[in-house]
């Protein structure tokens, strides 16, 4: 099939997308989401800049921000929750996942519900997290987060073996 170039009169070939395979270079990763300090959200890192990093809103805004040193920027993938477990921790990336598994999109409360709630809900993801330790705080932390990446990086939620 061929169009032709209204301006130039050349002929373009058309590509056609239905046969390809889905793209994995749009698929993001927990290594590229960050948390920075006093912002709300999370963002995709970017790259390295002059100042600082530039990151990415997830969210449909997609406001560009520079992070410098006075921020503090948490990587997703390097965040675990306290566990009393002889490993001490379990990865977040894997309590999203196993959030996911049980409760999919409809979790039956948000990050205002009350302390007990909070608790009881993370005891049913997680019966081994360290109740000293997890702050109500981490667990409201932990729910906003879940929202976010199941609504902007779906593809995060899922096991797969290539996780970082």
């Amino acid at each position: 099939m061929e169009i032709k170039n209204l301006i130039s009169k050349k002929p373009y070939r058309m590509i056609e997308f239905a046969n390809i395979a889905p793209l994995n270079f749009l698929r993001m990763e927990i290594s590229e989401i960050a948390s920075v300090s006093g912002k709300s959200g999370l963002y995709k890192i970017l790259k390295p800049g002059k100042a600082g990093v530039v990151l990415e809103s997830i969210d449909a805004a997609k406001t560009k921000i520079v992070a410098g040193a006075t921020h503090r920027i948490s990587v997703l993938n390097e965040i675990s929750i306290y566990t009393t477990t002889k490993e001490g921790t379990v990865p977040l990336v894997e309590v999203l996942q196993k959030i996911n598994a049980q409760f999919g999109n409809d979790l039956g409360l948000d990050s205002e519900s009350d302390a007990n709630e909070l608790q009881a809900f993370m005891k049913s993801v997680l019966p081994e997290f360290d109740v000293e330790r997890v702050y109500v705080s981490d667990i409201k932390k932990l729910i906003r987060w879940y929202g976010i990446i199941s609504k902007e990086a779906p593809e995060i939620l899922k096991p797969t073996e290539l996780q970082s």
